[in-house]
């Protein structure tokens, strides 16, 4: 059998986890690996826990993530099968509604019709459930491949202030981290911009910001346990 291959639409929300799922990577063990470079100068405990926080948050995003298309799919599934039992009991009144949402558009009545008539005698389903729930039912977003996609994200971004903590002299570890991790949090915060088709100067800002705060605050934090500690 030939594979079916994926849509545009499909294509974009694996994109999407793929890049949530970096910067949810980049931004999670940025936070732990400050947060335990605060309290401790032990080089093995920010390691150790920069790769249990990468492996618990590679786990939970792709599991996560499958939960959460499921449940998207779930509810769309629901509806293509409302919409079914619509088209049988009254497919004029489902006719009507198709043909009503074309006119809103401006599209003449004789039109609108027509079209109408084309697109419900060529798929009535299809055509119905993507007027009346906006969605398309041919192209259900794979749970699978969202939780793959972030699986292997999450861990490609961990590996970022992983690796950062440890490079260059070592009072500039700090630094060097946070510096790392805003130019990656940008990136990051322009992609999803683009995926999702928003403003991309209030995403970067908005990564960007929540990223310096979450780093200020673990590394504060990890600060004042070593110095009650001490």
């Amino acid at each position: 059998m030939k594979k079916k291959k994926m849509s545009l639409a499909q294509k974009i929300n694996v994109l999407r986890a793929s890049v949530m799922g970096a910067n949810d990577g980049i931004l999670s063990i940025a936070g732990i690996v400050l947060g335990v470079a605060g309290a401790s100068t032990s080089n093995w405990a920010i390691l150790v826990s920069g790769l249990a926080g990468m492996l618990a948050g590679s786990v939970s995003m792709a599991m996560g993530e499958y939960v959460s298309v499921n449940s998207q799919k779930d509810s769309e599934r629901k509806a293509v099968a409302t919409e079914k039992q619509a088209l049988a009991d009254n497919y004029q009144k489902e006719f009507d509604f198709v043909q009503q949402k074309y006119m809103a558009t401006g599209m003449a009545e004789e039109l609108a019709h027509k079209a109408t008539t084309e697109m419900m005698t060529n798929n009535a389903l299809t055509t119905a459930v993507r007027e009346r729930y906006s969605f398309d039912p041919s192209k259900f977003t794979s749970p699978y491949a969202a939780a793959l996609a972030s699986l292997i994200s999450f861990p490609l971004g961990s590996l970022l202030p992983l690796i950062s903590i440890f490079v260059g002299p070592k009072n500039m570890h700090i630094a060097t981290t946070f510096i790392a991790v805003i130019i990656a949090l940008a990136i990051t915060g322009y992609l999803a911009a683009i995926l999702s088709k928003a403003n991309k100067t209030h995403s970067v800002l908005r990564n960007v910001i929540s990223g310096i705060v979450t780093m200020t605050v673990t590394y504060s934090v990890g600060v004042l346990v070593g110095i009650l500690a001490g």
